[in-house]
């Protein structure tokens, strides 16, 4: 759980008990105040859920898998959060703390490796997979059906939209993924607990519903639609970029990608604005099939798991007050009763 000012993970530890790692939210590239502007912000927190978010993911794996496992899960573990956790964990860190050893920084070389090849495969499936395959639709209906033609792109953002759900139902089929979604449904009841203006306790959390309009999931559905709507009105006016028709299609995937950045950040400000009561309904409903998703992505959580949401939450708030409950970097518990006391 973020809050503007801090950040917090709580995680089950394999061996018993609870860790909780408490930090100050430090922001990318802060010196960039005009990132933080409206439409700008969108891309930067995009980036931000990247690059923050497999940090938390990783300060999970140390603590909440066996030594044996922890080699094997971290791929598994990173593309699951790629494709609909983008705002759902969003961490604070450049490094993070060793196990149980408060204060103690590590490299992140290797995770800043990883984080850049998932951002570059991202790119790939989600818009140089779907170009391809529109690409060779148009190959067997012929040369009408080309980049200067509204139908290809059409084609193409429903291969987008296709390959999106597709992708997080296979996943949601995976233990893995089953385990993060009942978390993902845990940290939402904890959200609307909260601004429900309720105790945070497991009792009033469980009523509420796993889906919340400003999901991480949403997001990113969102994203492809405004990229859809985009590609269709504006693409089609690019002229032939080069006689080879291949190069040509490379030319437009090359286009696209950083049409990405001003994508995101629309796409940002609707989900924020689809949020709020006085949203028009037209804006709602264009921001509806986010939620749908999220029949998929979150799911009803045990009680033990929503407490680690509750604990989480219940943190970052009090450093929000300044009233912090531990200290700066990761404290262990034996027990739930002894981390919410």
């Amino acid at each position: 759980m973020r809050s503007p000012k801090s950040f917090v993970v709580a995680v089950r530890r394999h061996v018993g008990g609870i860790a909780i790692r408490e930090q100050e939210w430090r922001q990318l590239v802060p010196s960039l105040e005009f990132l933080r502007w409206p439409i700008f912000r969108g891309a930067l927190v995009l980036a931000e859920s990247l690059h923050n978010g497999f940090s938390a993911l990783k300060f999970s794996a140390d603590h909440g898998l066996p030594p044996e496992e922890q080699g094997r899960r971290p791929g598994v573990s990173t593309s699951t959060f790629l494709a609909f956790m983008l705002s759902a964990i969003v961490s604070g860190a450049d490094a993070e703390p060793g196990p149980g050893e408060p204060g103690k920084k590590e490299s992140t070389t290797g995770a800043d490796l990883m984080l850049g090849f998932a951002t570059v495969m991202m790119m790939l499936f989600f818009i140089g997979l779907p170009h391809a395959l529109t690409w060779l639709v148009g190959r067997a209906i012929g040369p009408s059906f080309d980049t200067t033609s509204f139908s290809f792109h059409l084609v193409d953002g429903l291969f987008r939209i296709a390959i999106l759900i597709g992708y997080v139902w296979v996943l949601s089929k995976t233990k893995d993924a089953a385990v993060l979604f009942r978390y993902h449904g845990a940290e939402h009841k904890a959200i609307w607990a909260y601004e429900s203006y309720k105790p945070l306790t497991v009792d009033e959390a469980r009523p509420f519903t796993t889906r919340h309009p400003r999901c991480g999931t949403s997001f990113l559905f969102i994203v492809v639609g405004v990229a859809v709507l985009l590609h269709v009105a504006l693409l089609p006016f690019v002229p032939r970029l080069h006689a080879n028709d291949f190069v040509n299609q490379l030319l437009m995937v090359f286009i696209k990608v950083p049409m990405a950045f001003p994508i995101a950040g629309l796409a940002y400000e609707l989900q924020r604005w689809s949020a709020k009561d006085s949203c028009p309904a037209f804006i709602k409903g264009l921001t509806r099939p986010g939620l749908w998703l999220q029949k998929i992505t979150t799911q009803p959580p045990t009680d033990a798991q929503q407490e680690v949401a509750l604990l989480s939450l219940d943190r970052a708030l009090a450093r929000e007050e300044g009233r912090p409950k531990s200290p700066e970097g990761v404290t262990l518990y034996e027990t739930f009763a002894e981390a919410a006391a």
